[in-house]
């Protein structure tokens, strides 16, 4: 799944790609229905944020990538989610918003939806069990921000040499494992017990810790896989799963060829 903005304000051009993985049949939300609502709807908050209006792209994109956590909780995160998932899901999702989305102000004027809180019977819904990777690229004037959560990738081409400007998120990094085993005891298992697996990807797409005990991994972890981002006592980005992407900014000059925004299929 993947964005494309061109024009995302009068001197802004917004680039992204989502992969999504994982989810469990039953749910009816799969990772490529989380990769469809990013790609829906990031870019939407990166302009709203206000770190935006005052120039900060990088702070801008970093609470958006949180922001899609946030969003896809409680009933309205499930509405939005449902439309975009399967047909039955689909009418399932229409149907409830005719119920229980917000209505627009007596006074006739349009209500501008901040993403407002609805009751219904997914109120209690704590998000998705499947996520998706981010690799998002933002370029205003010659500067050029990349954000990137997972294991797509943004290489640039330079006088014909590639460079990656973004880093793959692998549970063997030091600095991964040491997050990891800090959130341990809110898990079955002592970090002892662990091994360490890379899977299809990490943070909103997956990497797996499992225990020496089963062969198999016992957790997937991915972006929106919120059974997994429940410990109160830490904030985002210090969870076992964490949305939180890493920032590089570059300053383009004439020797840039082009950028290539893609997944790990490529």
């Amino acid at each position: 799944m993947h964005a494309a903005y061109p024009d995302l304000d009068a001197s802004t051009s917004f680039f992204g790609v989502y992969d999504g993985h994982g989810g469990k049949k039953m749910s009816g939300v799969f990772g490529k229905v989380v990769a469809k609502f990013c790609a829906k709807y990031l870019h939407q908050q990166v302009l709203k944020n206000e770190a935006y209006t005052a120039g900060d792209l990088g702070t801008s994109v970093q609470k958006s990538f949180f922001r899609m956590d946030e969003m896809m909780r409680g009933q309205r995160g499930w509405r939005e989610l449902a439309v975009l998932g399967d047909k039955i899901n689909k009418f399932t999702g229409m149907i409830e918003g005719l119920i229980w989305s917000p209505r627009s102000s007596s006074d006739g004027n349009d209500h501008v939806d901040d993403w407002a809180f609805e009751e219904g019977p997914h109120s209690d819904f704590a998000g998705p069990t499947s996520g998706s990777t981010a690799c998002v690229a933002i370029i205003r004037n010659n500067q050029l921000v990349v954000a990137n959560a997972g294991d797509s990738r943004c290489v640039i081409s330079r006088k014909g040499q590639a460079y990656n400007l973004s880093r793959d998120h692998k549970p063997d990094l030091e600095v991964e494992k040491e997050r990891i085993l800090k959130s341990w005891w809110f898990y079955p298992c002592r970090p002892s017990q662990w091994k360490f697996k890379s899977c299809k990807s990490h943070r909103l797409p997956a990497h797996s810790v499992g225990c020496k005990k089963n062969p198999r991994p016992s957790f997937l972890f991915i972006v929106g896989d919120m059974e997994f981002k429940q410990n109160k006592f830490l904030p985002p980005e210090k969870q076992i799963v964490t949305a939180n992407p890493d920032i590089n900014t570059v300053e383009l000059c004439d020797d840039d060829d082009f950028i290539v925004l893609a997944c790990d299929g490529i």
